[in-house]
C-alpha cells in the first residue's frame, strides 16, 4: 500500500507535515504506533476559505493528497459521506450542460448538470423539493433517498439562496390527484417554461452558503425601492431585472448588427473633454497636472461625432455613455446610454428611414414584434412641431388616445374677451399690438372632457391641484347644459353668449361635456394643459398608469424653431444648439425674425416619451456666422467656445446630420416599467447617490490639497 500522509497548510504558514496510518512522506515523523496501526494515511490540506474536497494523485513517494475544506465555526460542514461530492468534480469533470431554464419534456430520460441559487426549498417529509434558479429560469429538483441517499442528506440543510450544483435524470412531473377536481390532473405547473418536467437528484454539491436575503428574491415585491438599491446585487437576482438586462443585450446585439450591416463604423469618443456652454449642466473633473482647469464629463459624443465627418468617416456609431448634472426624474439618470449617429451626404428623409429600420429591428429583437404591421410602409407618421404644440401642448404627444387641445386665442381676441375679464386682458394686447398674433407671448386654451368620463367635482379639484403645481393660478372650467349655457362655473356668468356659442363649437363640446380652461403664458398653458391632457387620459383609462398597454404610437416631430426666447436673459437662445441647420427660406430671417426661423430638427417620440432626437447640422460657415450673431455670440466669444469645431469646419465639412436614441429609455417603454432604474444594471437614486457603494463620498483633505481644491460649505 502507497503511503499516505496529512499536511496541514494554515494561510501561508510553513508546511506542517505530520504521520497518520501506516506510510509516511520523505521528511514526515513515524511512530511504530502509526505503523502498527495499520490505517490508511491520508493528505489533508486545510484551507481558510469553504472548498469542497479534490483528492490529488502525487507520486508514489508520496501517495495521495485529500484537499479537505476548512469550514469556520458560523458554517455547518457538509457531511461528505463515503464518495465526496468535491466542487472540482462538477466544474472540471461533470460541467454544466443547461441553464435552468432550458429544460423541456424532450430531454426526460437525459443526465443533465444544472447549477444555480436556491429559489425555494419544500421539505415534504421522505422527499425535497428544491426550485433551481439561474439567470435562465427555474428548474424543480427532487431529492429523493431512494435514488441517491447521500444527496437527499445533502439537501437536508440546504437553505434558500445557497449555490448548489446537482447531476440529475429529467423526468415527467405525472400526474397527483385533485381534490377539488376529485380526479387525477397534470403535476404539471404551466407558470415555468420547465413546468412539465423535474430533475431526479443523483449527485449534489453545494459551491456556497448564503446569509439570508434582506428582501425575498422574488418577481413581485414590495419591498422599498431604498432597500433593493443597497443591496442591488441581490436586487439583480430577480426575474424582472434579468429580463431587463437580457434585453438590453440583445438591443445593443440588434444595433450593432443592423448599423454595421448599414455601413456605419463603431468608433469611440472621449469622456474628459472640453466644456461648451449651450446643453445641460456638465460634471466637472478637476485636473491634477493642469490645476486649476477642469475638464467636463461630455453630456454627448456630439461634436467629435461631427468631426468624424470632417475628417471622411461618414457613417458613424456608437453605444455610448453620456453624463449630465441634471434634476433627475422617472426617465432620466445622471449617467445614461445611448445609441448615436452620424452620416455624412444625408438628408433628413435618409435618417428617418435608417432609423425607422432600425427601431423594427430592436422590437423584434426586444419582445418579436413585427412593427410592419402596424407600419405597413416602413415609415412612422410626421407631425410639425407648431402642430403638435398647438393641440396636445408638448413636442412628444402621447397619441395612443385623443383629446386635442383647442387654442381659442383667435376666437378670444375677435370676440374681444366676451365679457371675462381674464380673457379681456389677453385680448386688448393683441389688439393694441403689444402681442404678435405669429409669436403670441400669452395664449387662451381648452380641452373638452367627455360627459362619459364622469368627473366629479372633487375629480376637477384634483385636476385644479395637478394645474397649479406646475405654475398655474388655477383651472377655469364649465359643464356644458342641455341648452349650451356654462353651469357649475364662474366663467357663466360673465361670458357673452356669442363667445360661449363660439366655444362650444369650436371644441366640439356637448351636453355634459366639461370644458377646462388655461390662459396666459403661452409655454406654461402649453406645459399645464399637456399634464392635463394625460392625466385625464389615465383618469379614463385610455392609458395605463404605467406602460405601454400594447400600444406602440411612434411619430416624428418636425420643422421646429431654431430660437426661443429667454425671458430672463432677454434674449434669443439656440432651442437646440447652434449647429442645427435652418430651412433655407428662412436664412434671411436669422438676423430680421429670428422666432420665425424654423430649421431641420427632428424627435422620434413614443407613448409621450422622446426617444431620440437630433437634426441636420450647419456646415456652411457663413450661415454659422449668422446664427451666432443673433444669439449674440461675437466672433471671440464663438472662437473660445467651439474653436476646434468652428475651424475643422473651415477645412471641407460635407453636409451631415445624426441622431441619439436613448437606449434606457427604450427599455423602459418596451419592459413597461415605472422607472428608468427598473432596466438599468446600477442605477442612481433620484438624489443622484449610489445607495449601494455610498456614493458619492467625501475626500480627504490630502486629495483635495493635491488637486488645489478647497471645498466651501454651503
Amino acid at each position: 500500500m502507497r503511503p499516505l500522509s496529512v499536511w496541514f497548510d494554515h494561510e501561508g504558514s510553513a508546511l506542517e507535515r505530520c504521520k497518520i496510518g501506516l506510510g509516511r512522506s520523505r521528511d514526515a515523523p513515524t511512530s511504530s504506533a502509526d505503523t502498527a496501526s495499520g490505517r490508511l494515511a491520508i493528505a489533508v490540506v486545510l484551507r481558510p476559505t469553504p472548498i469542497t474536497p479534490r483528492i490529488h494523485r502525487n507520486s508514489p513517494a508520496m501517495g495521495l493528497m485529500v484537499e479537505l475544506a476548512y469550514w469556520p465555526r458560523y458554517y455547518a460542514p457538509p457531511d461528505i459521506g463515503k464518495k465526496g461530492l468535491p466542487v472540482a468534480r462538477f466544474i472540471d469533470e461533470l460541467r454544466r450542460t443547461h441553464d435552468c431554464g432550458k429544460i423541456r419534456a424532450t430531454d426526460i430520460d437525459h443526465e443533465v448538470v444544472l447549477f444555480g441559487w436556491v429559489a425555494n426549498r419544500r421539505d415534504h417529509g421522505a422527499i425535497i423539493f428544491i426550485d433551481l434558479r439561474d439567470r435562465g429560469g427555474i428548474t424543480q429538483v427532487v431529492f429523493d433517498p431512494e435514488a441517491s441517499g447521500d444527496a437527499h442528506k445533502l439537501a437536508e440543510g440546504i437553505r434558500g439562496e445557497w449555490v448548489i450544483g446537482i447531476r440529475g435524470r429529467v423526468r415527467s412531473r405525472g400526474e397527483q390527484f385533485s381534490k377539488k377536481e376529485g380526479k387525477m390532473l397534470s403535476a404539471s405547473n404551466p407558470n415555468l417554461a420547465t413546468g412539465e418536467v423535474e430533475i431526479v437528484a443523483l449527485e449534489a454539491t453545494i459551491f456556497n452558503r448564503a446569509e439570508t436575503p434582506p428582501f425575498p428574491i422574488e418577481a413581485r415585491t414590495d419591498t422599498r425601492e431604498e432597500v433593493r438599491l443597497e443591496h442591488r446585487y441581490l436586487d439583480l437576482r430577480r426575474e424582472p431585472l434579468q429580463q431587463a438586462l437580457m434585453m438590453r443585450h440583445r438591443i445593443n446585439q440588434a444595433t450593432r448588427n443592423y448599423l454595421t450591416d448599414q455601413g456605419c463604423l463603431e468608433i469611440e469618443t472621449p469622456f474628459l473633454c472640453k466644456y461648451t456652454p449651450g446643453g445641460a449642466r456638465n460634471f466637472l473633473v478637476p485636473s491634477r497636472l493642469h490645476q486649476g482647469k477642469f475638464y467636463a464629463l461630455a453630456e454627448s459624443p456630439q461634436l467629435f461625432k461631427q468631426l468624424f465627418m470632417v475628417a471622411g468617416y461618414d457613417r458613424y456609431f456608437q453605444i455610448v455613455r453620456c453624463f449630465r448634472d441634471e434634476d433627475l426624474r422617472v426617465d432620466r439618470q445622471p449617467e445614461f446610454t445611448q445609441i448615436d449617429i452620424e452620416l455624412s451626404f444625408v438628408n433628413q428623409d435618409d435618417i428617418f428611414a435608417l432609423i425607422e429600420g432600425l427601431i423594427f429591428d430592436i422590437w423584434k429583437a426586444a419582445l418579436n414584434i413585427d412593427l410592419k404591421t402596424l407600419f405597413p410602409s416602413g415609415k412612422f407618421p410626421r407631425l410639425d412641431f407648431d402642430e403638435s404644440m398647438n393641440k396636445y401642448g408638448n413636442d412628444k404627444p402621447d397619441l395612443r388616445f385623443d383629446l386635442p387641445h383647442v387654442d381659442l386665442t383667435d376666437l378670444v381676441v375677435t370676440h374681444h374677451g366676451g365679457g371675462i375679464p381674464f380673457f379681456q386682458t389677453i385680448a386688448e394686447r393683441f389688439n393694441n399690438a403689444s402681442y404678435r398674433r405669429d409669436l403670441p407671448a400669452e395664449i387662451v386654451k381648452a380641452m373638452v372632457v367627455p360627459a362619459s368620463a364622469n368627473l366629479s367635482r372633487a375629480d376637477g379639484d384634483k385636476l385644479e391641484v395637478l394645474a397649479k403645481g406646475m405654475g398655474a393660478g388655477g383651472l377655469a372650467r364649465a359643464k356644458v347644459a342641455a341648452d349650451g349655457s356654462w353651469v357649475q362655473s364662474p366663467l357663466g356668468k360673465t361670458v357673452t353668449p356669442e363667445l360661449r356659442i363660439a366655444i362650444n363649437a369650436a371644441v366640439g363640446a356637448k351636453e355634459n361635456d366639461l370644458i377646462l380652461f388655461q390662459f396666459g403664458k403661452t409655454s406654461v398653458v402649453h406645459t399645464v394643459m399637456a399634464n392635463l391632457r394625460v392625466a385625464v387620459a389615465k383618469r379614463m383609462g385610455l392609458v395605463p398608469d404605467v406602460g405601454h398597454g400594447d400600444k406602440w404610437n411612434f411619430l416624428w416631430v418636425v420643422n421646429p424653431p431654431l430660437f426661443e426666447y429667454d425671458d430672463d436673459k432677454k434674449r434669443w437662445a439656440a432651442a437646440h444648439h447652434a449647429f442645427t441647420r435652418p430651412h433655407d427660406e428662412h436664412v434671411n430671417l436669422v438676423a430680421t425674425d429670428p422666432g420665425k426661423v424654423l430649421c431641420y430638427r427632428y424627435d422620434l417620440v413614443l407613448n409621450g416619451f422622446e426617444i431620440g432626437g437630433g437634426s441636420i447640422r450647419l456646415h456652411d460657415p457663413e450661415v454659422q456666422q449668422k446664427v451666432f450673431a443673433a444669439l449674440g455670440m461675437d466672433d471671440t466669444e464663438a472662437q473660445a467656445k467651439f474653436g476646434f469645431l468652428l475651424s475643422a469646419l473651415r477645412f471641407g465639412a460635407p453636409p451631415h446630420g445624426g441622431i441619439a436614441l436613448g437606449l434606457d429609455r427604450i427599455c423602459m417603454l418596451l419592459r413597461g416599467t415605472e422607472s428608468i432604474r427598473d432596466v438599468i444594471a446600477y442605477p442612481k437614486t433620484q438624489k443622484g447617490t449610489d445607495l449601494m457603494s455610498d456614493a458619492p463620498t467625501a475626500v480627504s483633505p490630502e486629495q483635495l490639497s493635491d488637486l488645489k481644491i478647497s471645498v466651501v460649505q454651503g
